[in-house]
């Protein structure tokens, strides 16, 4: 009996052994999966959207020629966020890199309010202000982006006052386990860049100030998995910032500023760098793919807002309309017409601005007319052998500031100083030296150049009015007034003197231009050229293969 009982226990023993061991192994399989998974985390981003609202004309460089497509509208890049957060929810995070509310005439009119609304329908995660964020001054910024109701992050804003943070420097996101860390970082040159008045109020702190002990923070103390850095500086300033050991600890610079349109990461020493286009045209989206908690690889695509492929939103379209309906009779006013396309993508010079330095050279009757290398201004394309209508929107589009103009005289050597500068501002092969948009424009004056030269001796040539200049001669400059400038200052040009502020803007120089010129044509004419960039240069990035496409 009792041999009995000893052999039934053994049994019921090894019966329950058994069983736990097949639990246990059951469970280990199911834990080593759930481990060799591939967790997918999407990062999408706009950048420089620049107020544009609807969809637009695109410039694209396909196989040596210029075309346009219709593309963007902020509806529709809402359908776009939409289906992606369905392709893979709860792990899909969605960022903008800035210049949101500035560049067109529904933006100025209403000094940036219509976008509060709006962004809070298509749903970002995290923002970051850009350089023309400050376009309305401190108070209305603040304003406009505190009614987002979305995380705001810039470690390099501070109130000048007080030198406390206008907004947090960074923000975490823990996705099943994983932990993102985005540190926000705008450009330290927008006082000199924007008119100094727009961000009077406000401490820029150069982009390594401080940085590393954000960094070091996210990293050792918030143990964060993945860091970005959303930056506004400048595609070169980008690479360059990921090639310096304070990114050792940085995964990816999600870039903006420069309106690049990168289709693969640029490798940098420690960080990849992206930056997605402008005017909403285009989404970056970048797939993070980890095993066991750990980031194994990634996948980037630049997505086309194509309205075809991604209709617009009828809620967020209905927004759209409600926040254009005040200002639309006037946005929409035809002021003139044009028979070739006004574009503004080219490096050096492009049509736009030649319209707009001839209209100020015609109405002021200076020498020289010059206007800023500005980058944004969606194309204004004529179809089917029509002129195409210009607008006050189109306006708005192309000179988002709209203040009196200034002429002033300058000697032909402050003239050959002043361009060395700002070819050096567009084309140092030193990228921490460059800032700001394009090669300045100009009417009445053609220069040849070489990009490639050293500093203060990359002019080769300089004619006004067709006649080679003279150094000791004073020379008629005409420009728009920058609040904030000396008054003695003409587009970054110092030391004028004869200076005069008329009583006219930039805009009325523009619709008087047009009464008595429409249809207009301008072309490319070699005002500023270089042999080594010719004369489709699109982009240069210092030791990079990136190419504009």
């Amino acid at each position: 009996m009792k041999k009995v009982l000893i052999f039934s226990i053994a049994i019921i023993g090894l019966t329950s052994f058994t069983y736990f061991n097949k639990s246990n192994i059951q469970k280990n399989k199911q834990e080593t999966k759930i481990k060799s998974d591939t967790l997918k985390i999407t990062v999408l981003q706009t950048a420089d959207i620049h107020g544009q609202l609807d969809p637009h004309n695109e410039l694209f460089w396909e196989n040596g020629e210029i075309v346009f497509k219709t593309r963007g509208g902020l509806a529709n890049i809402k359908t776009l966020f939409d289906q992606e957060r369905k392709k893979n929810p709860g792990k899909t995070l969605i960022v903008d890199g800035g210049d949101l509310i500035q560049g067109s005439g529904y933006a100025a009119r209403s000094e940036g309010e219509i976008f509060s609304d709006i962004i809070n329908e298509m749903n970002y995660d995290v923002l970051i202000p850009g350089n023309w964020e400050v376009i309305y001054g401190k108070d209305q910024m603040l304003k406009v982006m505190q009614g987002y109701k979305t995380p705001i992050i810039a470690q390099n804003m501070k109130h000048e006052h007080n030198k406390t943070q206008l907004f947090p420097p960074h923000w975490v996101k823990e996705i099943n386990g994983i932990k993102l860390g985005f540190v926000g970082l705008n450009d330290p040159d927008v006082p000199v860049r924007q008119n100094p008045i727009f961000s009077k109020g406000i401490d820029f702190n150069p982009w390594d100030e401080n940085m590393q002990q954000v960094v070091d923070h996210l990293k050792e103390k918030e143990k964060v998995d993945v860091l970005f850095l959303i930056t506004h500086i400048g595609i070169f300033k980008q690479v360059e910032l990921a090639n310096n050991p304070v990114a050792k600890h940085i995964d990816y610079i999600l870039g903006n500023d420069t309106h690049e349109r990168v289709r693969k990461p640029i490798q940098g020493k420690y960080a990849k760098v992206t930056e997605p286009g402008a005017f909403g045209s285009f989404v970056g989206k970048l797939t993070l793919n980890f095993v066991d908690g750990k980031l194994v690889g990634d996948n980037y695509e630049l997505l086309d807002v194509d309205p075809a492929i991604y209709p617009a939103d009828a809620n967020l379209q209905a927004l759209v309309d409600k926040a254009k309906a005040p200002y639309k009779e006037e946005m929409e006013e035809i002021i003139g017409y044009t028979n070739t396309p006004l574009y503004r993508y080219l490096t050096v010079e492009n049509p736009m601005d030649n319209l707009i330095t001839d209209a100020t050279k015609w109405k002021t009757g200076a020498d020289v007319a010059i206007s800023n290398g500005f980058r944004f201004g969606n194309p204004i394309v004529p179809e089917n052998g029509e002129p195409a209508p210009i607008t006050k929107a189109n306006l708005w589009n192309m000179l988002p500031v709209n203040e009196k103009v200034k002429v002033g005289k300058v000697t032909g050597l402050q003239i050959k100083n002043w361009l060395e500068k700002e070819i050096n501002n567009a084309f140092s092969q030193n990228p921490t030296e460059r800032f700001g948009g394009w090669l300045v424009r100009f009417s009445g004056m053609k220069i040849e150049f070489d990009s490639q030269g050293e500093m203060n001796s990359r002019v080769k040539s300089i004619k006004i009015n067709g006649k080679p200049i003279k150094r000791d001669k004073y020379y008629t400059i005409a420009s728009c007034v920058r609040p904030g400038d000396p008054l003695t200052t003409l587009c970054r040009l110092p030391n004028a003197k004869d200076i005069e502020v008329k009583d006219y803007t930039v805009h009325d120089v523009f619709i008087d231009y047009l009464k008595e010129h429409s249809p207009v044509s301008p072309v490319l004419e070699k005002r500023a050229y270089c042999e080594h960039l010719g004369t489709y240069s699109f982009s240069t990035v210092p030791q990079t293969d990136y190419e504009f496409k």
